[in-house]
């Protein structure tokens, strides 16, 4: 009862104060005036705190990063950083490891995993198909050495050239299933999907591969096939070229219920000399194919692979004096008329069977195939072999985000839009410059903004600066010549042919080698750019200005 009595006392006495009753809503009400106000004024400072936050946290990684870079400067130097930087993909100054992958991958000799390893199992039932390889020689007078009879260069150089004259294997049957490694892989089967078949291994840190070597390394994986391929031209392919480009890249160019046309382009090479002899090495500009086969890899209806022949020059060859790394080697440039396997006819069993598993027919050891009669493809989606050639371009060739057009469309194209030439004139393949500078972001932006770009051989301006049937474009290639100097000069031009400013490619690398004082420039946004970019904005922004007198007149 006490208890009672004295918890119930208090709410008497609360119950019993009107004055209290009536000043508890008050003081409720009165008390949310500050709430509101203070819950306003804390959003409003959180609103301005954010930004203000927001700026401090950038300001503070951007010191991050340039005290990293002052840091790596000192401590690895300018070329050092710039390798460095190369593998730095976010360039945050700070390698994962997944940066630094193709370090590991060198030091360590483990390549990467391929998307298709599997060895191949022959299927005695399986449909086969016959390859027919032509060829003719390269023609000797278009290398630049014949001009001089070949003086000073020995006959034993050349004696694996010389003597080859047709293809190590004129025919040879193959699986259907052997080509299932040119179905796309997992997610890459869309029409205009493009993928690696054997991805390049080369990289700033690989360089190149040896000169000094006879023998072709064992293939493995998808590379048997390559291989096998290309041994019906010469016994001695070398599936991975010493030089980029290297690999094999497909496009997926139409798509049906059952088919694919898939459009690939391989680069690739042969050493055609022997033990005495030095090496020589032949490398055709590409070798380029389509096939259409099921999408189950049973069945090949088409295959074709080629040299193509629309350029003047579409070989490089290298030759060596010595049998070290460090002996000197000659260089030269030719034309090779025909290098191409195709395929006889679609694939076929060697046996048919009825519903009932009894064979029906056969086609016996060396006999002629079944025939059969092959319904008509129809493509439920296709891409034109230009644009998938475009595709596989600028997979091998990242510097082609830029289209480079032939000579005698550049000037045209430029005049209707209102743009310089970019013109690029070399003798060779133009490969330092392709697989460095041009590639660079700022310079593909520049030149996609500011110019139509051109990329000519020099046997092709002269070849144009001699047709007396086009007076126009035979000025133009003049022009060109006139500021030409070996081995490849990169210019601006006007629409109507006039070089403004130019630059040889050897003068250009003197200007954009790093001493050891020099620092490089350095943005938080693009992280480390090296010299080359630089420099070669500085030549196309030259050019801009030196252009714009004859465009306002």
């Amino acid at each position: 009862m006490t208890a009672e009595g004295a918890e119930a006392a208090p709410r008497t006495e609360s119950s019993s104060c009107p004055g209290k009753e009536r000043q508890t809503p008050a003081s409720v009400e009165g008390g949310a005036g500050p709430s509101r106000r203070s819950w306003a004024l804390s959003t409003l400072l959180i609103v301005v705190a954010v930004p203000i936050v927001g700026v401090g946290i950038r300001y503070y990684q951007d010191t991050l990063i340039w005290r990293r870079h002052e840091a790596g400067l000192k401590t690895l130097g300018p070329e050092g950083l710039f390798l460095f930087s190369s593998l730095d993909v976010d360039h945050d100054l700070y390698l994962s490891p997944e940066e630094f992958k193709p370090i590991a991958e060198k030091l360590t000799g483990i390549p990467p995993p391929a998307e298709f390893e599997e060895e191949f199992l022959h299927d005695p039932n399986g449909e086969t198909f016959t390859l027919n390889a032509k060829m003719q020689p390269l023609l000797l007078d278009t290398m630049t050495k014949s001009k001089d009879g070949f003086l000073g260069v020995s006959h034993s150089s050349l004696s694996g050239l010389r003597s080859w004259k047709s293809p190590a294997t004129p025919s040879a049957t193959f699986s259907a299933a052997q080509f299932q490694a040119f179905l796309p892989p997992k997610g890459k089967g869309e029409l205009g999907d493009t993928w690696w078949i054997i991805p390049s291994e080369l990289n700033i840190f690989t360089g190149y591969l040896p000169n000094n070597r006879y023998h072709p390394p064992t293939p493995r994986g998808k590379e048997i096939l390559i291989h096998n391929l290309l041994g019906m031209f010469h016994a001695r392919p070398f599936v991975k070229s010493r030089f980029a480009p290297q690999g094999v890249v497909a496009c997926v160019r139409a798509v049906s219920d059952f088919y694919y046309d898939i459009v690939f382009r391989i680069h690739a090479e042969f050493q055609l000399n022997e033990v005495p002899n030095f090496p020589f090495w032949f490398t055709p500009g590409q070798f380029a194919g389509h096939i259409v086969l099921s999408k189950d890899a049973s069945h090949v209806r088409d295959f074709h692979l080629y040299v193509p022949n629309d350029k003047s020059l579409n070989v490089d060859m290298e030759w060596l004096y010595g049998a070290s790394e460090s002996s000197s080697m000659e260089v030269d440039i030719g034309y090779l008329p025909q290098m191409e396997l195709r395929a006889a006819g679609p694939s076929t069993p060697s046996v048919i069977y009825d519903e009932e598993g009894n064979v029906i027919d056969s086609r016996r050891e060396g006999g002629e195939p079944i025939r059969f009669v092959f319904e008509e493809i129809h493509w439920s989606s296709e891409i034109s072999r230009e644009e998938a050639a475009s595709r596989l371009e600028v997979t091998f060739y990242p510097f082609k985000k830029v289209p480079y057009l032939p000579f005698t469309e550049a000037f045209s194209r430029a005049e209707a839009e209102g743009k310089l030439v970019h013109s690029i004139l070399l003798w060779g393949s133009g490969r330092t410059l392709r697989e460095t500078v041009l590639e660079s972001s700022p310079v593909l932006a520049l030149l996609n903004q500011s110019f139509i770009s051109s990329w000519s051989l020099v046997k092709e301006l002269e070849d144009l600066q001699a047709d007396e049937q086009n007076l126009v474009l035979s000025q133009k290639a003049r022009l060109h010549l006139e500021k030409y100097s070996f081995p490849v000069e990169m210019m601006v031009a006007l629409p109507n042919g006039t070089v403004v400013h130019h630059i040889n490619a050897n003068n250009f690398l003197d200007q954009t080698s790093m001493k050891p004082e020099e620092s490089p420039s350095f943005s938080f946004s693009g992280g480390f750019d090296d010299p080359s970019t630089s420099t070669y904005i500085r030549f196309l922004q030259e050019g801009l200005d030196k252009a714009r007198p004859y465009l306002q007149s």
